[in-house]
């Protein structure tokens, strides 16, 4: 069952703050299984629902989860349209801030639907800026999506932000992502979806130094 299917149910219901806690406990375990096993895995996004943000215990609920090491390899992901539907910003920000500073890293997902600007985004305390696939699938065919995508990538570097393409599936998609300097993709052009036991031996070992 794809995540479109049952998040808005679990968020109509008011379960994706139990679920949410969960996936991260869960993304945490894994990530740290992987670095016992010498593995050297890239930090594991996880999408925080506008209902799990605006808890008023949500930062301190997910320090408690993280534990006394912190937050090693944990990225939150949120979509621009969390802060045009009447989220209190000025909160969002302090909550994200205090994160960040806890060593987590902060994603926006879905770059580019939420009639937000860089402008604004340039104000909040992230990372990381992934721009929709919707934008991804038509580059090949749309100058008007090259010139956006283009555009979002240089504009997001100028403030310092890594960027990401969702949706990337074709070879074409990809040498254009890489010639107007899109730091990172993800998609079927990589691979489906996978259970952590698939993943595991694609990923890179850790150096000595790194695993001591």
């Amino acid at each position: 069952m794809l995540p479109g299917t049952f998040i808005p149910i679990l968020e109509e219901t008011g379960l994706i703050v139990e679920v949410g806690n969960w996936v991260v406990q869960r993304a945490q375990q894994q990530y740290r299984e992987w670095r016992a096993a010498g593995l050297a895995p890239p930090r594991i996004a996880v999408n925080v629902s506008q209902l799990q943000l605006r808890q008023k215990n949500f930062v301190e609920n997910l320090l408690q989860m993280l534990g006394p090491d912190g937050a090693p390899g944990l990225e939150i992901e949120i979509t621009e349209s969390l802060f045009m539907e009447g989220m209190d910003r000025d909160a969002a920000r302090l909550k994200l801030s205090t994160l960040r500073d806890a060593g987590v890293t902060v994603a926006i997902d879905d770059f580019g639907t939420g009639y937000s600007s860089l402008s604004y985004i340039a104000h909040l305390p992230i990372d990381t800026l992934k721009i929709d696939r919707s934008f991804i699938h038509d580059m090949t065919t749309s100058a008007n999506h090259r010139a956006i995508v283009s555009t979002i990538i240089s504009l997001a570097h100028s403030l310092n932000l890594t960027v990401v393409a969702e949706g990337v599936e074709t070879p074409a998609q990809q040498s254009l992502l890489k010639a107007y300097g899109c730091d990172q993709t993800q998609g079927f052009i990589h691979s489906p979806a996978l259970a952590p036991e698939r993943i595991a031996p694609l990923l890179p070992r850790c150096t000595e130094a790194a695993a001591g």
